[in-house]
């Protein structure tokens, strides 16, 4: 069988940029060269998409990375370093985006006509987007519209997930507990929390704990909407859970399955915010969490349901609180979460039995069987 042809988009215009080179990085990586042929599509900080670009500097600027150069195979080092005489200068002499090295090892800049051909003729596409312009549904609608095969959540649960107010709604419809929120629109404020404090103030569309303040009177609650309102027109003030913080990875498309749930507990942190994300040190994964089977299982459970109830398929990691009481509540959904091998998504599954490439594979898989099978219905 012939290697199958798989573009990887990774960057972003979103402030998760960075995370989600490191992913994509991760990603290449791991893909069998002697079965996939890889070329990356780098979307910048300034929405600029390039073909392999900025080069395999850029895809191995992220927290950890190293060079690409010596971990790819001869297919993917000539993606990833397209010459000046081999590939056609940008309409817009667009230079070499954040993360770049040395000029003389970087590629030209593609036109956006090649970016597009090249997406037409892959078999699959891996979008490692995190947060806006990437993971709320907007590529996943240029890739319906070129009836590109690709991995993750389709358009609508893409969006519906990126909106933390939209996805409650959801889940309440659906009979799944969600934490509670009051959401304040178009610079609306609050003097007071509705639910004592601390109480979290959030955007409602952004990932990685950006924007989020924990605030502990009304002063810091204050500044924490102004702060959520420069990422965002919709914020979302909610209760702070006082329990066990879980989170479990979801696979499949028609039929999903969850992973072996895992604990979060940072570590010289106050809450799991952006440092203890992705300090080398920030936070420790117990797997499986130190709770009751039945309440593990009922994590599983309630997973599986956000999942099928949001429309999602591919794949997802739901975030839990569990409450001192026992009750398990869903705290959101994402639909790209961090993909490295040591991400808690890829970790989980990793202890379920499912290694990192295994777990590649089968996301190819799952988005080739999906597009197959839309492929019939009749438009």
């Amino acid at each position: 069988m012939r290697r199958r042809r798989i573009a990887l988009i990774a960057g972003g215009r979103s402030s998760e940029h960075e995370i989600s080179l490191a992913s994509a990085r991760s990603v290449l990586e791991a893909l069998d060269p002697a079965d996939h042929e890889v070329v990356t599509v780098h979307i910048g900080r300034d929405g600029t998409w390039q073909l392999g670009g900025p080069g395999s500097h850029a895809l191995g600027s992220g927290p950890g990375a190293r060079p690409l150069e010596t971990e790819t195979g001869p297919e993917q080092e000539e993606a990833l370093t397209r010459t000046a005489d081999e590939a056609p200068s940008s309409e817009h002499g667009q230079g070499p985006g954040p993360g770049a090295g040395p000029a003389e090892t970087l590629p030209v800049p593609a036109t956006s006509t090649s970016v597009t051909q090249t997406l037409a003729e892959v078999d699959v596409a891996i979008p490692i987007l995190h947060g806006p312009f990437g993971e709320d549904g907007t590529v996943q609608g240029l890739l319906e519209l070129a009836s590109v095969p690709y991995v993750g959540a389709g358009v609508a649960a893409s969006a519906l997930c990126m909106d933390k107010d939209l996805f409650k709604s959801v889940m309440r419809d659906h009979g799944i507990p969600v934490t509670r929120n009051v959401t304040l629109r178009h610079g609306a404020n609050l003097d007071e929390s509705p639910y004592g404090y601390p109480v979290f103030v959030k955007p409602a569309r952004l990932g990685s704990s950006v924007g989020i303040t924990k605030a502990h009177d009304a002063a810091e609650l204050r500044a924490a909407i102004e702060l959520a309102y420069r990422h965002d027109e919709k914020v979302l003030v909610e209760e702070f859970v006082d329990g066990v913080e879980v989170e479990c990875s979801v696979l499949g498309n028609q039929t999903p399955v969850a992973s072996i749930p895992g604990e979060i507990r940072t570590l010289d942190h106050e809450w799991y915010d952006f440092s203890s994300k992705y300090d080398e040190d920030g936070m420790e994964l117990v797997i499986p969490p130190d709770l009751p089977e039945e309440t593990v299982a009922r994590i599983q459970q309630l997973a599986v349901e956000a999942f099928v109830a949001s429309e999602c398929e591919s794949m997802a990691r739901v975030d839990f609180f569990v409450r001192q009481d026992g009750q398990v509540v869903v705290n959101e959904l994402n639909t790209i979460p961090g993909f490295t091998a040591t991400s808690v998504y890829a970790k989980l599954f990793e202890a379920s039995g499912i290694p990192y490439a295994e777990l590649l594979d089968r996301l190819i898989g799952l988005a080739l069987e999906r597009h197959e099978r839309r492929s019939r219905l009749a438009y």
